[in-house]
């Protein structure tokens, strides 16, 4: 593994920083039929990110409003939020923190653990950044676009229909693809201790 200090990254701001919700998005795929791609996304959600000099001083929080599920389809959200998957009435907040913040190859990757319905297992994100830049207000801003795949069976969203007339085919896939675009806005900076 190389080591890579964070201050190797355009414009690096070392400080605390706040997720912008309104300018974020909180995304997830998942095959339909094992054949169709669709999708949802997160409406309310909150983070806190720490920027060092040295990487592996980082860290990351955030947690997601389960119940802000959103499919673009009423019955679909319904369904999602439902005892089936989510059971949002029981597990309100889905949640993520890191254990790690590393660079391979000139990449960046958080590793974590991501907690749905009260289960947590180990997810890695593999990053991609934007430059720090100067906001419109004085401040500083950070774009990142985090991606992973995860099993829905390793959270206990164990629903796998079947439809007849498909030879009893499962009808989703039980990986999903997660991604956020996420922008930051610096809070606090300066040295880290």
């Amino acid at each position: 593994m190389t080591e890579i200090t964070a201050v190797e990254i355009p414009g690096f701001a070392a400080g605390m920083w706040e997720i912008d919700p309104s300018h974020s998005e909180v995304t997830f795929v998942v095959r339909n039929l094992v054949v169709r791609k669709v999708g949802g996304r997160f409406d309310r959600f909150s983070g806190t990110i720490l920027t060092d000099e040295q990487l592996n001083r980082s860290w990351v929080t955030a947690t997601i409003d389960a119940s802000s599920v959103s499919t673009d389809q009423p019955n679909g959200d319904i369904h999602v939020r439902s005892a089936r998957f989510l059971d949002v009435e029981k597990f309100p907040h889905i949640a993520f923190r890191s254990t790690a913040v590393r660079s391979e190859g000139g990449r960046f990757f958080v590793d974590g653990e991501l907690t749905i319905r009260e289960v947590t297992h180990p997810v890695t994100l593999d990053l991609e950044t934007s430059e720090f830049t100067p906001n419109l207000r004085g401040g500083t801003r950070v774009g990142v676009r985090a991606t992973t795949e995860i099993g829905r069976d390793d959270f206990d969203v164990r629903y796998h229909g079947r439809i007849r007339v498909l030879d009893n085919r499962v009808v989703l896939s039980k990986k999903v693809a997660i991604t956020l675009d996420i922008e930051a806005v610096l809070q606090s900076g300066g040295p880290v201790a």
